[in-house]
């Protein structure tokens, strides 16, 4: 017997889309599902500048399929150039949502990031003023500091100093990845929250390492021990609010990802909802993926819940998914959950 779940149109607070010919064939798997996604900014050159932020949303909607109901939320590229005023101006537009900071060589195109916090200070200040938020890749870049680690000791050292210096400045945690950042967010106010992943719900480090080396369930922040993805599974669909869904979906070609030093990220835009309809079924919390997907997010970004709907369905037979997906650059590979999903999206 078939069971369905209908929730708003779900949104994507954390999406990769790359540019040119990968955009244009990864978009259409985002824009089928979600009404709405954060657009990471880390492109090259990338994204720092209000006029940049324009032209990129502008190839954005360009490369949209026809008849496609979808809204790029666009994002700045924080770095220690950039301008406070021109920040201020683009949010007050309507231009950006949010800035994004990444740790100078934490991931993947993340060498134009923040070294020293204290020269962003003013951005920061400006930010918290006109109430932009500011997306935060949650990782110190400290050699010798282990990279599990890397979340926890980022906590400690850059987050919570620089929430204490900055107050009122509203901060989204992405892609939490340990129980160390599922408490510290749940032990913060109303100015922090936290995305998750998909696929940091499905995986966890044994499943990268044993076996072989499994390059298309590599992805910064990496996977991490069983115990951190039970908290965030707990957490995200605990109900609470300060949680929701961020896929970092992040297309590479299979040959930038099959190679000496592969690229990290997971694609998980073409299977994200039917995946997440397994784990909270899984975790007897059906009935709050409607809050994690559809609702949570835009309560924090201060946006409308969307008047569109999603059925999920559940059916006898495993719902089939493409292995990959063609792009210019070559074939883009569809992250595989490793256990059969019977829900699909109606439709």
């Amino acid at each position: 017997m078939s069971q369905s779940l209908t929730i708003p149109r779900p949104d994507d607070w954390h999406l990769h889309l790359r540019d040119g010919a990968m955009l244009r064939a990864v978009l259409p798997e985002s824009a089928r599902h979600f009404a709405r996604a954060i657009i990471m900014p880390n492109l090259v050159p990338p994204v720092v500048t209000g006029a940049d932020a324009r032209a990129y949303r502008d190839r954005i909607m360009a490369a949209l399929p026809e008849g496609a109901d979808f809204t790029p939320l666009m994002t700045l590229y924080l770095t220690e150039a950039t301008d406070p005023a021109d920040v201020a101006r683009a949010h007050a537009e309507g231009l950006i949502t949010a800035v994004k900071l990444y740790p100078a060589g934490a991931t993947t195109n993340s060498a134009s990031g923040v070294r020293d916090f204290d020269r962003v200070r003013g951005v920061l200040e400006a930010m918290a003023d006109s109430g932009c938020p500011l997306c935060v890749h949650g990782e110190v870049t400290d050699p010798e500091i282990d990279i599990f680690d890397r979340e926890a000791v980022f906590i400690d050292r850059v987050l919570d100093p620089l929430r204490r210096a900055v107050p009122g400045l509203r901060v989204v945690m992405e892609h939490v990845t340990t129980r160390d950042g599922v408490d510290y967010i749940k032990s913060a106010d109303s100015d922090l929250a936290g995305t998750i992943t998909t696929h940091h719900l499905i995986i966890n480090r044994n499943h990268i390492l044993v076996g072989g080396i499994k390059p298309h369930y590599y992805c910064l922040p990496v996977a991490k021990r069983e115990s951190h993805r039970l908290a965030l599974r707990a957490a995200a669909t605990s109900g609470d609010a300060r949680f929701f869904l961020g896929t970092d979906s992040a297309p590479h070609s299979d040959d930038a990802k099959e190679n000496a030093c592969g690229c990290a990220g997971c694609f998980t835009a073409t299977n994200t909802m039917p995946m997440l309809a397994h784990v909270f079924e899984e975790e007897a919390a059906l009935g709050r993926l409607e809050g994690f997907a559809a609702r949570h997010g835009p309560a924090f970004y201060g946006l409308p819940v969307n008047d569109a709907s999603l059925t999920l369905v559940k059916g006898d037979s495993p719902t089939r998914f493409p292995r990959r997906i063609d792009s210019g650059d070559g074939p883009v590979t569809v992250f595989d959950p490793g256990f059969p999903v019977h829900w699909s999206v109606a439709d």
